[in-house]
């Protein structure tokens, strides 16, 4: 019998998707509150192509996928590691499903104020002040711990 001792590691996705008017697409999950979409990658499935599938199914819509703005490890188990990522809606229209009990197009100064839970509260900072430069966070939840922080482009 052999063991398998490679680490386990969910993978997961999330965008912050902005209409033609900037507003930010957001939903009320069951589980986490308001936050953007996205959700775990599946086997054999790019991380575009992952948030692309997460965005249609909890939203209803289709969204052009862009920049990565960040990469965030949560160590506390099991091991998330989240890419999020910039985009713009391309079509639909937008319809609740089981992972969103209700969505909207809300503006971004009123965005950070619906978010309840810290780690996400961060990343969505995170993509509404993006500059060009990716952020790399590694924490810890319960409590909301950030144990380190850095830019990957070298600079300080």
């Amino acid at each position: 019998m052999t063991i398998d001792h490679h680490p386990k590691h969910i993978v997961a996705v999330t965008g912050l998707i902005r209409d033609a008017k900037f507003r930010v697409l957001m939903l009320l999950s069951p589980l986490r509150g308001w936050e953007c979409p996205g959700g775990q990658v599946e086997e054999g499935e790019s991380l575009i192509a992952a948030l692309r599938r997460e965005i249609s199914e909890e939203t209803g819509i289709s969204a052009i996928v862009g920049p990565l703005v960040g990469i965030y490890s949560n160590i506390k188990p099991p091991p998330k590691l989240l890419f999020s990522f910039l985009g713009d809606f391309e079509s639909g229209d937008l319809k609740t499903s089981s992972e969103s009990t209700a969505l909207g197009w809300i503006k971004p100064d009123e965005v950070l104020g619906r978010i309840a839970h810290p780690a996400i509260h961060d990343r969505v900072k995170d993509m509404l002040a993006f500059s060009g430069r990716v952020i790399y966070r590694v924490y810890s939840t319960d409590p909301y711990t950030i144990l380190d922080e850095r830019y990957l482009d070298g600079r300080s």
